[in-house]
Order: C-alpha cells, then structure tokens, then sequence
C-alpha cells in the first residue's frame, strides 16, 4: 500500500511571540519543518502534503522546489478540520500517515512502526517519558485496550492524572481514516474538531487501534514557545555531540559544541570549545579545531590546524594547512597543501598554492597566488574600483615585501621580489626586485610645532 504523509503546520504559534511562523523557526540551524520533512522523505511515500494557515507564502518560500503539496486551512477549526483539507488530495488506496510540523526530532524507527501498525487499523504515538501536561490523555479500558483520547481541556482530575499521553502522530489506511474523521464533531470546551476524537470513533466501531510508543523523550517533545525550543535545542545538540564522540572524535567540552547543518569528521579529529559548525562541514583526519572558531560550508583536509577565534565559510582548505588564529576565509578560497594563513589575515574568491604563505595581516581578494609566496604583513590587494572586481596574479617563488599595495588588474611575475611599502599598479618582470615608494626626505630645519600653552 503506498504512502502519503500529512504534516499539519498550519499553527500559529503564539506563544512564541514572533511574526516568524512557527515552524519556520530554526533547530540545529534548520527550520523545524524541515526536520520533519526530512524524517518523512526517509519513508520514501507517494506524496508529502503540508497543511498551512496564513503563512503559507513565506513557507512555500523557504521549500522553494522541493516536491511538496500546499494545501491550505483557511478558518484553523482544530486538528481534525486541517486533517479534512487535506485528505481528499490523498488517494483512497494510500496508507496515511499524520505528522506535527513542530515535533522536529521524530525518530526514523519509531515512524516505521507507526506506518506498520495502522497498516491494521489506526495506530496513534504516545509516549510516558516526561511531563503530559497540556496534552491529551490516552484512557485504556480494563483489558487495556485504547478506548479514547481526552484534551486536557476537557479531561477530569482523574483523566488528567494519566501519564500516557497522544504526541500528535497517527496512521491509518486513508478510506478509513476519512470515514471516521467525517464523524467528528466540535462539541467541547474549544469547539474545534480534534484529530484525537478519530480514536474513540474507531475503537468504537471495533477497529483496532494500537499505541506505539516513543522510545525516546526528546523525539516527541514539540515547540509552542521559545524556552521549549531552547530546551530542544540543546537536547538536539547534545545528541550531536554525542554522535561525533561514538564516532572517534575528540571533543573538549560536549556541552560546547554546535552542529547547525552536518558534521563529516575523519579519525583522530579534534574540537576545542565553542565552535560553529553551519551547512556542510567535512573535516579531514587529524584535524584540529581550536577554541570559538565558526565553519559555514567548509571542506578541511587532512592534517591541518584551525586556531583559536577563525571564521571559516565556503572555502576548501587543503592538507597540512595553518590557518588563524583570527582569520577569515571567505567564500570562494581555496588553500592547497601547506598552506599558513595567520592572524588577521582574510582571503577572499582566491587560491593559494601549495606551500605560501600570509601570516600578518593582509588582505588577499580575487587572486589567484602560486606556489611557496611570501605575502608580508599589511599587505593587501586592491580588486575593487568602485564598480568591477579584478584579479591580481602572484606567480610562483614571490616575495611580497610588508606593507605593499598590489592594485589590481596586475601579474607579479615569478620569483619577483616586492619590496616592502611598494604600490605595484604595472605588473613585474620575473625575477628582479620591484620597488614603487616615493623617495624619502628629511628636513633639518624642521622643528615641531608648540602649543600656545592656553586652553
């Protein structure tokens, strides 16, 4: 039977007290809407539906050309009236499954089990792990068998005192999911159609329904305000970082550490305090990350250092590399093997050969730089003349003296010798020493000047 996944993320998420809608606020560096698509996508349906309410724009914007159904709930009447907008887009022959946008960290094997269970009638999520406060309680009869689900709204002091609880997911084939969801009605303390009304109408029809419950705490935790989203995100991270250390890396401080997209890491990696990890990050073996660093979109190879307070983003850096502390790469640099990139030093939309080096504050932008280069301290490159870029070419074996000013568009021929303090505007010929100062003067009849002594 083919699958269909409903995700209702038409909520509006008040209590987070942000025009940002609900689901488009950020866990692990993604929305969380993405977190549950992606658990659904790993289900491999027929179809993925996403029920929204007035933010519909702004999320079809942030899944800009992924295959997603839209559909909308105008008048938001409840969980079981977002189901009803859904469900006639969905096959009648389909399996469906119903998902939160909220609850980001639904496990893979526990929606496996969902989608088995309803295969034999309606099996819901329910978890005993933590506090079921605000939710709905599952009322079992004396042989134990789901009989309902009752809102804490409209639950008595003895209903609410169950600790099992419905986490907001269920499956059920689709022809009969509608058929019971067409019986629900608005008669309680919201007046709104729940979703959980489906399971007392089932069970009161005689179908099996099937609790399967979470086996993890985390993994049906939703967002409703900012401090749950904090919470789960430092259960998100924690996770992270536990999967990097079964995985052989060495992490100072697993409370310190911040993977916001994926983390690829070789053997023997180490990670210091503090560090940022964004998009996609592949790090070599034996690599070393120091203190407060940031890599956004960063491939590191083998061997190389990153020191203390870099700010690395969509930039390949080689083997054996030195870089920092207190650089910047920005996007589009490419470090070969031996590469040092020191203190204060940003390079930006340039390769650096095999071997050079710019370990003082400089500025390396648009240039393509040869093996074994010297770039001295204070150096920069001039790329931009207010309306275009241009390049600046420093071939192999150069010396570029401290303090010197390369405007681009300009070649340093190989094994040319800059010297210190130079303005190179004219490209160079190979081999000689280029030197481009004005010529000093002293004066010596010059005196400094006084103050008057008022004021």
């Amino acid at each position: 039977m083919p699958l269909a996944v409903i995700v209702l993320a038409a909520g509006q998420g008040k209590r987070m007290n942000s025009a940002l809608p609900k689901v488009l606020h950020s866990l692990g560096g993604r929305p969380l809407l993405a977190h549950v698509l992606d658990a659904a996508r790993a289900l491999k349906p027929k179809q993925i539906l996403v029920v929204h309410g007035h933010a519909g724009d702004r999320l079809q914007a942030a899944f800009n050309g992924a295959r997603l159904g839209w559909v909308e709930q105008a008048r938001r009447l409840g969980t079981g009236h977002a189901l009803a907008q859904a469900l006639p887009h969905v096959p009648r022959g389909c399996q469906v499954l119903v998902l939160n946008g909220d609850v980001p960290l639904i496990r893979l094997e526990t929606l496996e089990r969902l989608v088995a269970a309803g295969k034999r009638g309606l099996a819901i999520c329910t978890s005993e792990l933590s506090d079921p406060t605000g939710y709905g309680r599952v009322l079992r009869d004396a042989k134990g068998r789901v009989k309902r689900i009752v809102e804490e709204k409209d639950a008595s002091e003895r209903e609410r005192a169950v600790r099992e609880w419905y986490a907001g997911f269920l499956s059920a084939p689709a022809a009969r999911l509608s058929a019971w969801l067409s019986k629900v009605q608005n008669r309680n303390a919201q007046k709104e159609y729940y979703l959980t009304d489906v399971v007392g109408i089932a069970a009161g029809e005689g179908a099996a329904v099937e609790a399967v419950k979470a086996q993890d705490r985390w993994e049906v935790a939703g967002v409703n305000s900012r401090a749950e989203l904090a919470l789960l995100e430092r259960a998100h991270q924690n996770a992270q970082a536990r999967r990097l250390l079964d995985a052989g890396v060495t992490l100072a401080d697993l409370w310190r550490v911040e993977v916001r997209g994926t983390l690829r890491c070789g053997r023997d990696v180490a990670i210091d305090v503090n560090c940022v990890f964004e998009g996609k990050v592949k790090l070599g073996d034996r690599v070393r990350v120091g203190p407060n660093c940031v890599l956004r979109d960063v491939t590191v190879a083998a061997d190389t250092e990153i020191r203390a307070f870099s700010l690395l983003e969509n930039a390949e850096v080689g083997a054996r590399c030195i870089v920092g502390p207190y650089a910047r790469l920005r996007p589009g640099t490419s470090l070969a093997d031996e590469v040092h990139v020191g203190n204060f030093v940003e390079i930006k939309a340039s390769r650096l050969g095999e071997g050079s080096k710019a370990n003082h504050l400089a500025y390396v932008g648009d240039s393509e730089v040869g093996r074994r280069v010297n770039i001295g301290a204070g150096t920069i490159t001039c790329n931009y003349d207010g309306v275009a870029k241009h390049r600046t070419v420093i071939e192999d074996d150069c010396f570029i003296g401290s303090d010197a000013t390369l405007v681009a568009p300009v070649r340093i021929a190989r094994g040319s010798y800059i010297g210190a303090g130079s303005t190179i505007s004219k490209d160079t010929p190979a081999g000689q020493l280029t030197l481009a100062r004005a010529r000093q003067v002293s004066v010596p009849s010059w005196k400094p000047p006084k103050k008057s002594g008022k004021g």
